[in-house]
């Protein structure tokens, strides 16, 4: 495991960067230092293979501390992940909760920060492993500098990390590390029904048109490596963009140059096949849909799990959230749904960052 110290940060230090990232600073009580680590963990293919991410931690003079695992929304750039980007939202996520005192645990995923190859998007089993190394490394790391995380992780995640977060939490209460135990969940405006929530408002028109263009084409990319979709990408990708779209996303790409070079809607993006193919998933992407759709449905939570959701959201539909509750439900779990208010997706980020860091600072004084 390698560890880089990035910054330090005073208390108004961290309030400008949040306040320039439009998050609010009010729960900031300590400056902070940041570290990038790069560390040990398992690839798609089962092996080792090395990953990025950011350690926060205050300055106080709290040698334990309760750990939140961040868990980011999609990035299609490698350099603008956590452990990297200086000015993104999920650096400002991050330091949100280590200036409130937590130990800001944030996972790159694989094949983004400095982590080898493309990342495999909506990736549920890497996500989790590399998740579960991050908090490892984040362990090792605050132990040379004298602080001990506890036991206890409070885990967030936004948009991809919404599935990311009940992904992690699940196998935490699995046992995948048993110095580890997973406290609460709070998952912002997270894809948890590609099948029944999400791509349906992209296809109906209920989103953006833009945005369903961008994540129809990463996530069938991302998925063709490892499951096969397609032999060409002309098979499920209309011409002109067969031919540049598996480039795009390479992961040295920007956002808005992917957005850019993409059609204005899944339309004109996508052959017959192709939009045949998301409507209606058989064979390898239904049963990789089965997987990043289980989340909410194939386990019981034994800590509280809170939903976010911002009402003019056009990236994620608020019927994922839906779906996650009544799944839950059925298994006796009442997880709350919150509408942080008219805001588009980035801003519900933004507002239920606001509302986790609170929930998470009232539960620990009682811990």
């Amino acid at each position: 495991m390698k560890a880089e110290h990035l910054r330090t940060y005073a208390p108004d230090d961290v309030r400008r960067e949040l306040t320039a990232s439009e998050f609010d600073s009010s729960t900031v009580e300590f400056g902070i230092d940041t570290y990038r680590l790069t560390y040990d963990t398992v690839g798609t293919d089962g092996r080792t293979t090395t990953a990025s991410g950011l350690l926060a931690l205050p300055r106080n003079d709290k040698r334990d501390l309760t750990t939140v695992a961040y868990e980011h929304g999609t990035q299609p750039t490698k350099s603008e992940a956590p452990s990297v980007a200086e000015d993104s939202g999920d650096r400002a996520a991050t330091i949100t909760y280590a200036a409130a005192g937590f130990a800001g645990v944030a996972p790159d995923y694989l094949g983004l920060g400095s982590g080898p190859n493309p990342h495999p998007y909506l990736d549920l089993p890497s996500e989790t492993t590399a998740s579960v190394d991050m908090l490892r490394a984040a362990r090792t790391q605050a132990a040379t500098l004298g602080r001990r995380l506890g036991n206890d992780v409070d885990i967030v995640g936004f948009s991809q990390g919404g599935p990311a977060a009940m992904g992690l939490a699940r196998a935490l209460q699995s046992g995948a590390d048993t110095d580890f135990r997973a406290t609460a969940v709070a998952a912002i405006s997270g894809p948890f029904d590609l099948r029944n929530g999400e791509l349906p408002a992209v296809f109906d028109g209920t989103l953006d048109p833009g945005a369903g263009s961008f994540y129809s084409a990463y996530l069938l990319v991302s998925w063709n490596r490892p499951h096969g979709l397609y032999s060409s990408p002309s098979e499920v990708f209309q011409a002109p963009y067969d031919d540049t779209v598996e480039q795009l996303f390479d992961g040295l790409h920007s956002f808005e140059d992917i957005a850019g070079a993409l059609a204005p809607d899944v339309d004109h993006l996508l052959t017959p096949h192709g939009i045949d193919m998301l409507r209606n998933p058989t064979g390898p992407l239904a049963a990789a849909m089965n997987i990043a759709d289980s989340t909410c449905s194939d386990w019981t939570p034994r800590m509280p799990v809170r939903l976010y959701t911002g009402s003019q959201d056009r990236d994620v539909s608020a019927n994922n959230s839906v779906d996650c509750q009544t799944a839950l439900r059925r298994r006796g779990v009442d997880a709350s749904i919150t509408d942080v208010g008219p805001v588009d997706h980035n801003g519900s980020g933004i507002g239920g960052t606001a509302l986790a860091v609170r929930w998470f600072m009232d539960s620990s004084t009682a811990k």
